[in-house]
């Protein structure tokens, strides 16, 4: 049985104010299994090419941080005290730095891990 899951392509934006982005993972919820996961992938060349001084270290950390917040272990922060739909709501809130979420999409799936990869391969790499 297919069911309900809510996703949102994670973007890098290296000059905020030029606007310019490339796809660089996703993040995935679904409410009736409690499954709430990012995975990611940085294509540096491309990255690069919209900004050769991007910090290439600190952007691989951040996007780290997104699949750590999703597990909500103890090296969450205050986000592991987040039911996973308000960790998600967090996750994809607007926000003007170089990680963001776009917009909100919706689909089916059988399992939510093995669609989460395949939006991943299809949108991201």
């Amino acid at each position: 049985m297919r069911i309900p899951y809510e996703y949102a392509i994670i973007r890098a934006v290296p000059r905020v104010e030029r606007g310019e982005l490339i796809n660089v993972g996703v993040v995935l919820y679904c409410h009736r299994l409690d499954f709430l996961a990012a995975r990611t992938h940085l294509h540096e060349p491309r990255l690069l090419a919209l900004d050769p001084n991007a910090d290439l270290d600190g952007i691989r950390a951040s996007l780290q941080s997104w699949a750590i917040t999703c597990a909500g272990g103890a090296d969450g922060g205050a986000a592991r005290e987040m039911k996973l739909g308000e960790r998600f709501r967090w996750l994809i809130a607007p926000r003007s730095t170089i990680l963001q979420a776009g917009p909100v999409h919706m689909g089916l799936a059988v399992d939510p891990s093995a669609e989460l990869d395949r939006l991943v391969e299809l949108l991201v790499r």
